[in-house]
């Protein structure tokens, strides 16, 4: 029990209520049916106990049940990690360099952001993720993506659980024209037959608990691909926006300089142990970063204040090109945009052809920023704020007469 109380430490017993929520009642929801299912079917109908191979087939489904529920409540419970309220440099001359946060009443340290959601400054933050109820940060990162990865593979042998179920218990039943197909089903065979027929009800259980797995495991095997990518690059995808606007100012202003991402170790092995551990705690406190030889402790900070400092960049004029229902996941914006919706709360917005849009950060193939409404049809709303597809748009031009750059920062164009 004192191990286990080491590992998953609640705060308080209000964190029991982020089970309260749709994200994890339909993340445990599925994985009680796929384990469930894949158990049933293999003990009753395919791979009975008795047998070598179904004994180690089973105790694998329990391996895997076991391994992504830990991983699953370290993420949820353990948490990101949040800056302590009040916080501040040691020395004190490195908070010109630092945003302050007004709800925290403390700075924000390097890499950190507010989240609406858990109300506190987060550190290391890459998202609030509506899955876990919390937000994927700091601590959490190694158990949110080992529940990515552990979560499809466990999927992967229930699907197989499920369709060899059905193959065995339909073979001798039902004629789909395979009787030219030679497969040796001896492995299958029960003698005695099973206690509990394989009925209608098992094969629509079956069926769907198929569905279930099958849809699984494509969905989070994207978000595990997506995880994986920015973790051996070091970044979170709030990181890889600003990344995208500094690169955008320095284009505008054509500065002499080039910007160059301050955490990235310059391999991929030292990327990859900031995050995964043989203890399975990160390195370091969450609140100081190594950064690259060549670049300042601050650089990330630095240039967040600079693009708050400058309107242009704060958030980039989009057009929309093409119309856009507000769907959650739309079919027909192509299948990477289907496959790649962000896995959040926040809304959608609903686009038509020739508006206009402020974006103020970005996936790769979704955008996130505010539509500036001309009428007052929405009482007492100047703006709707949510989520659209990045093909509906395209970058509108620069106006040199209404986009004026600051003085001493503009050059030529």
């Amino acid at each position: 029990m004192g191990t286990f109380c080491s590992v998953i430490k609640f705060e308080n017993l209000q964190e029991l209520k982020r089970l309260c929520h749709w994200g994890p009642i339909i993340a445990l929801g599925v994985i009680a049916i796929c384990s469930t299912m894949a158990m049933i079917d293999s003990v009753l109908w395919y791979w009975p106990l008795h047998t070598t191979g179904g004994s180690v087939n089973f105790i694998m489904l329990i391996n895997w049940t076991v391994m992504i529920l830990y991983n699953y409540f370290n993420a949820m419970f353990i948490g990101p990690g949040f800056v302590p309220l009040g916080w501040k440099p040691e020395n004190s001359q490195d908070s010109m360099y630092l945003q302050y946060c007004k709800v925290c009443q403390a700075y924000k340290a390097p890499r950190s952001h507010h989240c609406r959601k858990c109300n506190r400054c987060v550190m290391k933050m890459d998202h609030h993720c509506p899955w876990i109820n919390n937000c994927c940060g700091y601590q959490n990162h190694a158990s949110f993506t080992l529940f990515l990865l552990l979560a499809p593979l466990g999927c992967i042998h229930a699907a197989f659980i499920f369709v060899m179920t059905m193959y065995t218990q339909l073979y001798n039943r039902l004629s789909f024209g395979w009787n030219t197909v030679k497969i040796d089903m001896s492995a299958a065979r029960r003698d005695p037959l099973p206690i509990i027929p394989f009925g209608l009800a098992a094969f629509a259980a079956t069926l769907f608990a198929l569905g279930l797995a099958l849809g699984t495991t494509i969905a989070v095997g994207m978000l595990f691909f997506i995880q994986m990518k920015i973790i051996l690059r070091n970044k979170t995808s709030i990181e890889s926006w600003i990344e995208e606007k500094a690169k955008d100012r320095i284009q505008y202003y054509q500065l002499d300089e080039v910007f160059v991402f301050p955490y990235d170790m310059g391999s991929q092995w030292k990327n990859f142990k900031q995050v995964f551990t043989w203890s399975g705690i990160p390195e370091g406190d969450g609140l100081a970063w190594p950064v690259r030889k060549d670049c300042h402790p601050y650089s990330l900070t630095i240039e967040q204040l600079k693009q708050k400092a400058d309107k242009r960049v704060r958030s980039v004029r989009y057009r929309v090109i093409e119309d856009y229902s507000g769907a959650c996941c739309p079919l027909n914006k192509g299948i990477k945009t289907f496959f790649t919706s962000p896995c959040t709360e926040e809304p959608r917005i609903r686009l038509q052809k020739g508006e206009f849009i402020l974006a103020t950060r970005g996936l790769r193939y979704w955008l996130y920023g505010d539509k500036i409404l001309d009428d007052a049809s929405v009482e007492g709303v100047s703006r709707i704020r949510g989520w659209f597809p990045r093909n509906c748009v395209e970058k509108c031009p620069f106006d040199a007469e209404t986009d004026q750059a600051p003085e001493g920062e503009k050059k030529n164009r």
